[in-house]
């Protein structure tokens, strides 16, 4: 697998977990190895819960790693000669569709697994972490550890919302991700931003640290922003039509924008036959 060479660090951040707010991720890589192993001797765990997946997106998934391969590793433990998948048994499934021979795994021995876990519930506890580090502690245990956010919010003492609600921050921007440990700026003001285009953030979140912005002040903006946005697209969604209809009819191209309507015409032929029809 192409990549295997730049090291265990480069391959074991996740769509999730980002090495850069990992707490354990030091203490990881002293009990984990990366390596590539045959798929033939990757086996599931018998006493893992969920038997039942979608052949759907399992063939959906097969057709992606065909193409760009397994992205993210299995996390496995070594027994009796075989790799028991512990984390990513979706992922062996679809890689077994895609033909693959062999697949990307973190191997590490059952009590590494058991300390890590403990290891990073501990830290997932502290009350020194960022809500960063805390989201990223939360997603490493449902990735590589293959808890439910039920189970994680049980073991650190949360509920299952605060759980969700803090790990839903790692779908922020890389800049606005580090903007937020650097500057300090709280779950409740970076939360409104989660889902909002990359360029909205950008103008927005300078305000939130130079102003001071409270969590209601950036939800007011991003209610207003969302609203206006919502206008535009309607409005440009009844433009759409009637400049299709339009076009369509006098055989030009009508582009309407507020109060103005644009007519392109091809030719000078095609000016005066619209002229004529007007």
């Amino acid at each position: 697998m192409a990549g295997l060479g730049r090291g265990f660090d480069s391959l074991i951040p996740t769509d999730f977990v980002d090495e850069d707010f990992d707490v354990t991720a030091v203490e990881d890589a002293k009990e984990s190895s990366l390596v590539e192993v045959p798929i033939s001797e990757v086996v599931r765990d018998e006493d893992q819960p969920r038997k039942e997946f979608s052949e759907e997106a399992l063939q959906a998934l097969a057709s992606s790693i065909k193409e760009h391969g397994v992205l993210q590793p299995l996390v496995v433990v070594k027994e009796e000669g075989k790799y028991k998948i512990v984390a990513g048994e979706r992922r062996w499934r679809a890689s077994k569709l895609a033909g693959l021979t062999k697949v990307p795994v973190i191997v590490r021995t059952l009590e590494a697994q058991e300390r890590l876990e403990i290891s990073i519930i501990e830290n997932a506890q502290r009350e020194d972490l960022n809500a960063i580090e805390m989201a990223t502690a939360y997603a490493k245990l449902k990735t590589q550890f293959n808890l439910s956010e039920e189970e994680i919010a049980d073991r650190v003492g949360k509920s299952k919302s605060a759980v969700v609600n803090t790990m839903r921050l790692l779908n922020l921007p890389e800049d606005a991700k580090k903007a937020m440990v650097e500057n300090k700026l709280t779950e409740g003001v970076m939360r409104p931003l989660i889902g909002a285009e990359p360029e909205l953030i950008e103008k927005i979140l300078p305000k939130i640290i130079e102003e001071g912005w409270t969590a209601r002040r950036v939800e007011k903006e991003m209610a207003e922003k969302k609203k206006k946005s919502s206008v535009q697209a309607t409005k440009a969604s009844i433009y759409a039509r009637q400049e299709t209809a339009l076009s369509k009819k006098y055989s030009a191209n009508f582009r309407v924008r507020g109060r103005s309507i644009t007519i392109t015409c091809k030719t000078d032929d095609e000016v005066r036959e619209l002229l004529e029809k007007l």
